[in-house]
């Protein structure tokens, strides 16, 4: 078994709830955020699940910045967070 802590970003896109972890590039989404955090929590399960069968887990999230927190590679941590803002441009 395998632990991952990443990062879950959600706002709303319409009339929907958009759920997105940026380490990873996983997307979902759903009417309520609830549904939308667990979407997400899924479609990372099989993205994760797909890439430790395909035998490119740890080369991935190597390549994203995270972090192995024991030699096994049982667990990994996210690159950390400097900053999130709301930016504006005008042009």
């Amino acid at each position: 078994m395998q632990q991952i802590e990443f990062t879950s970003l959600i706002f709303k896109e319409g009339e929907a709830f958009v759920s997105y972890c940026p380490e990873l590039g996983v997307a979902s989404c759903g009417d309520r955020v609830e549904e939308a955090r667990r979407r997400l929590l899924e479609a990372v399960r099989l993205f994760l699940e797909e890439s430790q069968r395909m035998g490119t887990l740890p080369d991935i999230l190597r390549e994203e910045g995270f972090i192995p927190r024991d030699p096994n590679g049982a667990s990994w941590a996210p690159p950390p967070l400097i900053a999130t803002e709301h930016m504006q441009l005008v042009f």
